[in-house]
């Protein structure tokens, strides 16, 4: 049996690989994270799970979760939000004080759940501490993996896609920045959970970019989750200015939103991310992107679960 730590395993990625790790009885799985109702929903889920509420960013007893540990998944990240020291303290502070523990007791293989941003011609604090973030586990002596996906949706999506659809379901119009022709490659958060077990498996060492397999434009992306959810609302398009003025006067308000104007600037260049042979790399089929969305939001398990922002 592995025991394997997983760091922010309250969000979207870590609430996916339990989901599906939790079949599996050759792995003991640790989940860390600092999202009090998040932790809690956990907690309900799987009564047996170890799990850890406590911020990495500070040095505490959480590390003795690490005791015998065979694996840690780094996981834990900042991806939104309008302060620099947030994306510092839980990207790249979280991380020193994990590779300190890893080291402490013994840990013998690392998963890093990095980003395409790191590629990116993009300039936020997200792409500069998760920059930050790969240059520490660069100078790691133990054994290890970077993953580096797109653009993330699946079951338990709080931010992204998930946030999109809400929004769809909640109000009457749904408007789209521009005419909306901004290439995206995103990526089904089942595939990335299947190829992270796949490297506890094999312990790949490397840095492999998981992009997803299929380009769509972000209009069409979003009225193919429309066609999906038939949800209220009517897609409208509205000019990038407005768009990006409605977002700041929204942050005005909303010192956490759930969207950005930072994000909407990534949102539109043009840009893709490299297409490797993840599925050939790692025996991990690639999830054909409309079977993944209807499986993300029709699935009578997980679709109706929304964790906290």
């Amino acid at each position: 049996m592995q025991r394997v730590v997983i760091t922010g395993a309250a969000g979207l990625v870590g609430q996916n690989l339990i989901a599906r790790l939790a079949d599996r009885p050759e792995f003991s799985v640790v989940a860390i994270d600092k999202h009090k109702t998040n932790t809690a929903l956990l907690r309900r889920m799987y009564p047996d799970l170890e799990v850890i509420e406590a911020d990495l960013a500070v040095p505490g007893a959480w590390a003795a979760g690490f005791e015998k540990a065979d694996a840690v998944i780094i996981n834990q990240a900042q991806i939104g939000g309008l302060e620099r020291a947030a994306f510092v303290a839980n990207n790249v502070t979280a991380t020193e004080h994990i590779l300190k523990a890893a080291a402490l007791h013994g840990v013998r293989y690392l998963v890093q759940i990095s980003s395409s941003v790191v590629n990116s011609i993009a300039d936020d604090f997200y792409v500069e501490t998760k920059r930050a973030q790969e240059a520490l586990l660069a100078n790691c002596a133990i054994p290890h993996v970077v993953l580096r996906p797109t653009l993330m949706f699946g079951w338990f999506d709080r931010k992204h896609l998930g946030w999109l659809r809400r929004f769809m379901e909640r109000n009457p119009v749904f408007p789209v920045p521009g005419n909306g022709k901004f290439l995206r490659q995103p990526l089904y958060a089942g595939d990335l959970a299947a190829i992270i077990i796949a490297c506890l498996e094999r312990k790949t060492e490397g840095i492999f970019d998981i992009s997803g397999q299929e380009k769509i434009d972000y209009v069409a992306l979003i009225r193919l989750i429309h066609t999906i959810v038939q949800p209220r609302a009517r897609i409208i398009h509205i000019p990038y200015s407005l768009f990006w003025a409605l977002l700041w006067l929204y942050a005005r308000f909303d010192r956490d939103p759930p969207f950005t104007t930072r994000q909407l600037q990534a949102l539109v260049l043009p840009e893709t991310f490299p297409v490797i042979d993840w599925p050939g790399i790692f025996g991990v089929p690639a999830t054909a992107l409309e079977a993944a969305l209807r499986e993300t939001y029709l699935d009578p398990r997980y679709a109706d679960i929304v964790l906290d922002y």
